[in-house]
């Protein structure tokens, strides 16, 4: 065996030999499209690891004939950063010849260090391609967001898997040489996660562990020989929906034991401790709401500290967190206050804003009518109003549910709004 990994040896020298990824390079695809226009916009690539996004960037500085440079943010600073700039600027190149500059795991540079990149994207000195499998949304700084473009690379299916294990047996010079079937590989694949580069080093692994000419791969055998056990969790497969959807319903239905089960399925299959934090912060508002309002304190709090200190320490957090949610008082009338109304929206359409509601900054508007008879509440706090369109008067869209936070709240809604609402 070469010295050089099979991921390596066999990682596609032409956009044509990428697998999976059509949406993007394919015939209609719209990065494959800016390709050829031979003018592309500094991007960003988010998807999860192992499906391509290095390989991408290798092969439209190639396809461009640009200069490349590569830093990978686990190991580069501002310092690094305004080198690779220099040199770029020190070429004096523009428009479709600017030098790409790759970044590998971007969301792990600061915002200093993503700020160092901000001035050269803007004058053209280079053309940033950042790969990321964090959403960027969290993890991109917006100035540098706006200024690129967000493609998106999808999981390799199973079939896509299947065809770069036939591609490494049948291209590889080294695997060539063996006779190698592969009976069974499932194991391989959920060994792998779905990551192409995973998937290679592990076929690599077991053949080269056999000393025969004819191997036959099962999922025995690689289990076998890759001293692992397949984790039921697959991070980008149903797993990962099935295992979180279990999760959330165990919060929202007060079992803590059954919700730090689940919990720990997440960690010890490798969940991203951001993904976790942020759905707990979702249920604090969907599923307990004003039944206690601390809850969705608790719950950003708790993803603010996640992402200070990171595994292994944000486990004891995250179960400090998912605990006292498990505990609370459930409320979704919030969330089914939000639909109800969205759905009006909907129906409705854009209903009038009352005269007395609206906003009379001008003497016209004044004169319109604009502002009239409207009740300043803090000076009448016991008299009502209409604040709703005509259309509309008396439509009860939030429903305080039976707990009681919003039992004080219902009460509070009839001393103040007599019979308005039928609360």
């Amino acid at each position: 065996m070469q010295n050089i990994p099979l991921a390596e040896r066999i990682r596609p020298r032409k956009l044509s030999e990428v697998i999976g990824q059509e949406h993007l390079i394919g015939e209609k695809g719209a990065l494959k499209s800016a390709i050829n226009n031979k003018l592309i916009p500094s991007m960003i690539f988010w998807g999860p690891p192992g499906v391509g996004k290095t390989t991408l960037s290798n092969l439209i500085a190639t396809e461009l004939d640009r200069p490349f440079y590569t830093l990978s943010a686990v190991n580069s600073g501002v310092k690094d950063v305004r080198e690779v700039i220099q040199k770029a600027s020190s070429l004096g190149l523009f428009g479709k010849n600017i030098p790409i500059l790759f970044i590998d795991e971007i969301h792990r540079f600061s915002k200093a260090q993503q700020d160092s990149l901000l001035g050269a994207v803007e004058k053209g000195v280079i053309t940033l391609i950042g790969a990321t499998t964090e959403n960027p949304s969290f993890e991109v700084i917006s100035a540098l967001l706006s200024r690129s473009q967000v493609y998106v690379l999808e999981s390799l299916t199973k079939d896509n898997l299947q065809e770069l294990l036939d591609r490494a047996i049948k291209q590889d010079e080294d695997l060539n040489k063996l006779k190698i079937t592969l009976i069974e590989t499932e194991a391989l694949m959920q060994i792998s996660g779905g990551d192409a580069r995973k998937l290679l080093n592990i076929l690599e692994l077991v053949v080269g562990s056999v000393d025969k000419k004819e191997i036959e791969i099962t999922n025995d055998l690689v289990i076998e020989k890759a001293q692992q056990n397949i984790i039921r969790y697959d991070k980008n497969g149903e797993q990962h929906y099935d295992i979180i959807s279990a999760f959330i319903k165990s919060i929202r239905g007060s079992d803590p034991n059954a919700a730090i089960y689940w919990l720990a399925r997440m960690i010890e299959g490798g969940e991203d401790v951001k993904f976790i934090a942020r759905r707990l912060l979702i249920l604090a508002s969907e599923d307990i709401g004003n039944a206690n309002p601390t809850a969705l304190v608790i719950a950003n709090n708790c993803f603010q500290a996640v992402n200070v200190i990171g595994f292994p320490e944000a486990r004891i957090t995250l179960s400090q967190a998912v605990i006292y949610l498990a505990c609370s008082p459930k409320s979704n009338s919030s969330y089914m206050a939000i639909n109800t109304a969205q759905e009006e929206v909907r129906q409705s359409g854009n209903l009038s804003v009352p005269l007395h509601l609206r906003n009379s900054p001008t003497k016209l508007m004044k004169e319109l009518g604009y502002g009239a008879d409207y009740l300043y509440s803090h000076n009448k706090p016991t008299e009502t109003q209409e604040f709703l369109p005509e259309e509309l008067k008396e439509k009860l869209f939030y429903n305080p549910s039976n707990n009681v936070k919003e039992n004080s709240f219902r009460e509070g809604l009839r001393n103040l709004l007599k019979e308005k609402y039928n609360y």
